[in-house]
């Protein structure tokens, strides 16, 4: 209760700011839950979702990238909910310059007009977050400066602190609540608004993905100039391109809409299958389209990542559908949703709706639609990570359907098993494991004398009794340790020596 005050007392302002969206969106049953205020005149429920979803967008980035990352919750939230939450977009009135100036001259240390060759002062585009302008390096080059709005975020600190707060405190009183894990919730939003603030991050980001992507010309990941880069201000290269939002725009700049259906679909399935770190919202706004049949990759701010456990679970997955194997299904089901407590009959249930459903065929988004319907009536819950590896992948295959309307990802995750299997042959995937144990046989062989020496004291002290006669399993132990410990000696003095 008292942090519950401190935090009202801090944000007052921005709590106000709050309650009136809310009710001015209809909201008002929510604000009175909270305590903000009357809950006002009834609305139409079946409205609510757009409300909430406009009321999300009037109060800025931080409740948008919260609806976002609601929007991958397909198994907790039905499918009115989402579709709503998908259309949530970032946007803002364009700021004049100068009231940019301070901070772009506090970033460069200089005015824009002296460190570049020339300098646009008219915005490109602008967001709640940031505004673009384009610029010329003094070699030619043009690039854009993606510019932090001034006070942005310090804005958004008190949102999420105020939010953090109203998380804990549903938790505590829901049980049904406690299900989404909003405190869990939370976090993930925290996380990712302060990576979006930090430009320095999406510039890592971008030169991430580009090295991931060296040996593929078709794939352009914008440079940054870290010169003239730091929190607050991102300058990169400039690209021109067609948006993916259809065959007839491509053809018309010479561009193959079927070329562009198979190397979108390729991207992702490396970026979550290979690389292990993917572009989490692949939309037609983050992608364009360049001559000789390219995609470069815009907007780096969130990107996912995927550790191996995932990736082979993820494999599991669609190998369970392919062949239709419901038990190995259950197994993969069950190993997602382990803490949600749900019966195992009821997970195996799931597990052969789905196989009897898909089984044999991969229509990504039909799978995940039914996927996420089946876990919202068994109360199956899926890790946050792997949600935004289906959002992503229904995302792309919604973006790959509309340049090419008989695509099928299906035959993308066939042609990707391939590469996987060639980059688990690679020399870069078994370096470090080698390396690693490497150290490890160095470790062990430092030690492998006094171990010998306790094995030996060990093995004279008990007497030896035949196991055909007495089977022993402590001493069985011993044994098989001394093998080991034989074995790895002899591996250690091949690898080392």
């Amino acid at each position: 209760m008292l942090q519950t005050l401190i935090v009202a007392g801090r944000d007052r302002h921005r709590l106000q700011d709050i309650a009136q969206v809310a009710g001015r969106f209809g909201l008002g049953v929510l604000t009175a839950r909270l305590g903000l205020g009357s809950a006002g005149e009834d609305a139409d429920p079946a409205d609510e979702p757009r409300r909430t979803r406009q009321a999300l967008e009037a109060l800025g980035p931080t409740f948008v990238k919260l609806g976002q990352i609601l929007a991958t919750r397909g198994d907790l939230l039905p499918p009115d909910w989402i579709a709503e939450f998908e259309r949530l977009h970032s946007s803002a009135p364009t700021l004049p310059f100068d009231d940019l100036r301070d901070a772009v001259e506090a970033a460069l240390g200089e005015a824009p007009e002296t460190a570049f060759a020339t300098f646009e002062p008219h915005p490109l585009a602008a967001a709640s977050m940031a505004q673009v302008h384009r610029a010329t390096l003094h070699d030619g080059r043009p690039v854009v400066l993606k510019i932090r709005r001034p006070g942005i975020r310090a804005h958004i600190a008190a949102d999420l602190r105020l939010i953090a707060q109203g998380a804990a405190l549903a938790e505590r009183a829901s049980v049904e609540v406690r299900r989404f894990r909003p405190v869990e919730l939370v976090r993930e939003l925290t996380a990712a608004m302060l990576d979006e603030c930090d430009f320095t991050q999406e510039g890592r980001n971008a030169d991430r993905l580009r090295a991931d992507f060296a040996d593929d010309p078709r794939v352009v990941v914008p440079a940054i100039h870290w010169q003239y880069t730091s929190d607050a201000l991102l300058v990169m290269d400039y690209v021109e391109g067609v948006r993916p939002t259809g065959p007839a725009p491509l053809r018309a700049a010479g561009i193959d809409p079927t070329a562009i259906a198979a190397l979108g679909a390729d991207i992702v399935l490396d970026m979550v299958l290979i690389h292990g770190r993917f572009h989490a919202d692949p939309h037609p706004g983050n992608l364009l389209c360049l001559p000789g049949d390219r995609i470069a990759l815009l907007d780096l701010g969130m990107i996912g990542h995927v550790s191996p456990r995932r990736r082979e679970e993820f494999i599991g997955f669609v190998q369970a559908l392919q062949r239709g194997d419901p038990a190995l299904l259950a197994d993969i089901l069950g190993a997602w949703s382990a803490e949600a407590g749900v019966a195992p009959a009821a997970i195996r249930a799931a597990a052969d709706r789905l196989v009897a459903r898909h089984g044999g065929q991969l229509v990504l988004r039909a799978i995940v639609t039914d996927l996420l319907a089946v876990m919202r009536d068994t109360g199956l819950v899926m890790p946050g990570d792997l949600l935004l590896i289906f959002k992503a992948l229904v995302t792309i295959d919604g973006v790959l359907a509309a340049i090419q309307p008989d695509f099928d990802l299906s035959a993308a995750l066939r042609r990707a098993s391939l590469r996987i299997m060639r980059s688990r042959l690679s020399a870069d995937h078994w370096a470090p494991v080698l390396q690693g144990l490497a150290w490890e046989l160095g470790r062990i062989g430092d030690d492998a004398p006094r171990l010998l020496r306790l094995l030996v004291r060990r093995l004279e002290a008990e007497p030896v009794v035949p196991v055909a006669v007495q089977p022993d399993r402590a001493g069985a132990r011993w044994i098989a340790a001394a093998i080991l410990a034989g074995a790895t000696l002899i591996a250690a003095a091949g690898l080392l020596g």
